[in-house]
C-alpha cells in the first residue's frame, strides 16, 4: 500500500511496513532523508551495514534512513517481508526503518519513486532507476536533495547528508 497525498514533497505518502503498518512520511518532517531501493541478494547488499553505520552515526542529529526492498533487478529481493526483516537484522544488524517489497519501476512503481525519479532524474536525465542500492537524499523540507548511483557507498554521502543537517 502506498498512496500519495501532497506530491510537492515526500512528506505526503503513505506507506506499508515490513510488518505490513501503514505509516505516513509526515513524522519524518524536519528531518534528512536517506532514501535507498534495497535487497538482499545483490552485489551491492553489503551496503546495507554502511547505511546502518551512517544511520547510527547521525541518527541523533536528525537523519533518518528508509530501506524498501525491491525485486525488480534480477530477482535479488525473492523474499517475503519477514524474511527480508530477519535478513538485514541478523547479517548487518538493521536498525533503521524497513518497508513492504515495492516497485521503483513501471506501471507499478511505488508514488513515493515516481517523485524521487521525477525530482531527482538520473543520468542524462532519465528517470528510470538502473540497479539496487539507488540513494535519494531528502532536505529537511522534504524536497529531493540529490540521487547517488547504486556503486555510492553510503559513507561517501557523510559530507552531503551533514551539509543538510546544518541548514
Amino acid at each position: 500500500m502506498s498512496a500519495a497525498i501532497n506530491a510537492n514533497d515526500v512528506y505526503g505518502f503513505q506507506l506499508s511496513t515490513l510488518n505490513g503498518t501503514t505509516i505516513d512520511l509526515a513524522p519524518y518532517r524536519g528531518k534528512v532523508l536517506l532514501i535507498v531501493n534495497t535487497a538482499s541478494q545483490c552485489m551491492f547488499t553489503s551496503q546495507y551495514k554502511g547505511l546502518e553505520d551512517v544511520y547510527r552515526q547521525l541518527n541523533g542529529k536528525g537523519l533518518e534512513v528508509l530501506g524498501f526492498p525491491c525485486d525488480q533487478f534480477g530477482n535479488q529481493e525473492p523474499g517475503n517481508e519477514e524474511e527480508i526483516g530477519e535478513f538485514c537484522e541478523r547479517n548487518y544488524g538493521v536498525t533503521f526503518p524497513l518497508f513492504a517489497k515495492i516497485d521503483v519501476n513501471g506501471e507499478h512503481a511505488n508514488p513515493l519513486f515516481k517523485y524521487l525519479k521525477q525530482a531527482a532524474p538520473g543520468l542524462l536525465g532519465s528517470e528510470i532507476i538502473k540497479w539496487n542500492f539507488t540513494k535519494f537524499l531528502v532536505r529537511k523540507d522534504g524536497t529531493v536533495y540529490k540521487r547517488y548511483a547504486p556503486q555510492t557507498n553510503p559513507h561517501n554521502l557523510i559530507n552531503d547528508i551533514n551539509k543538510l543537517l546544518a541548514e
